[in-house]
């Protein structure tokens, strides 16, 4: 096992929850819930009034693999929720081994209060969100329709110069400083579409090959994505129904070594409620490769 060390936590900024429950969930299926029963907000509040719990798919029966899951705890409603992770050195650069929220609110024993386990969690390929129980009902998941009626042309590979002399194009940056793909930002989805289409046409004509055109509708998924892109950590954050959310990326090669397969092959991490003083952390606890059992 490789002993990297541990580094200092570091602030990812802030969420707000103006409903009092806050949700962590796979990024992938927050839009989705709605459709195997009540929505998420439902569910969340539900939890919170028990001082929180994990909501999975069946709700009677253990976590269905490859579905829904969160943890929701209730939080301050008045003030933001300071949250920060502790980081390690994976295979391909900085990941998360601990993430905690500040919930705003007392801890509701006395000294010395031993941790509250809520669940266990995958970690989710598409990511992670952070946010209002009631702000993530609106949520626009992965491969829904543009919220705003705009998407975002990407293009990158093996023939991406001659194409940018052609069609044009900012470069993105990407979390090492180095050029990202090329890219046009907030077109209408017509003329999104109709470039993407100009681009695949220019490359049959070629004929060339090793170029990858993608054309993403601004969906809240794509937009945090997007905001993330730049972060060691790909944390990005928008503004959702008043209240501000937190996605998480991760980092494919450590996402594909450590945590492949998620539940379906046990890829799951605790999820608790702890004691910081006289407040409570919500903290989830992703082991660095030197603290998983041989």
């Amino acid at each position: 096992m490789n002993q990297q060390m541990r580094e200092p936590f570091v602030d990812l900024g802030v969420v707000t929850t103006p409903s009092g429950v806050l949700v962590l969930g796979m990024a992938g299926w927050i839009d989705q819930w709605p459709e195997h029963g009540d929505p998420l907000s439902v569910r969340a509040t539900a939890a919170a009034e028990q001082a929180g719990g994990h909501l999975h798919e069946p709700a009677d029966g253990p976590s269905q693999e490859w579905f829904c899951e969160a943890v929701a705890v209730p939080a301050a409603a008045d003030r933001p929720l300071k949250v920060r992770a502790e980081t390690w050195d994976s295979y391909d650069g900085p990941v998360i081994a601990v993430l905690e929220v500040d919930l705003g609110l007392p801890w509701p024993g006395g000294p010395g209060g031993e941790p509250v386990h809520l669940g266990d969690l995958p970690v989710d390929r598409c990511g992670m969100v952070l946010g209002d129980a009631r702000a993530l009902d609106s949520f626009v998941g992965l491969s829904a329709e543009s919220i705003d009626g705009l998407a975002d042309v990407s293009y990158w590979g093996k023939y991406e110069d001659d194409a940018h002399a052609c069609f044009g194009g900012a470069p993105m940056s990407q979390v090492d400083g180095r050029r990202g793909p090329y890219g046009r930002l907030d077109l209408p989805v017509r003329e999104a579409h109709e470039l993407a289409d100009q681009l695949r046409d220019w490359l049959s004509k070629g004929p060339r090959t090793g170029l990858v055109v993608s054309v993403d509708a601004h969906t809240h998924f794509h937009l945090l994505d997007r905001a993330g892109e730049a972060h060691p950590l790909l944390a990005g954050q928008i503004e959702l129904e008043g209240s501000r959310i937190l996605r998480l990326g991760w980092d494919p090669g450590d996402h594909s070594i450590r945590h492949r397969g998620e539940r379906a092959w046990g890829q799951v991490y605790a999820v608790t409620l702890e004691q910081a003083g006289t407040t409570t952390l919500l903290r989830w606890t992703i082991p660095a490769e030197a603290d998983v059992p041989e």
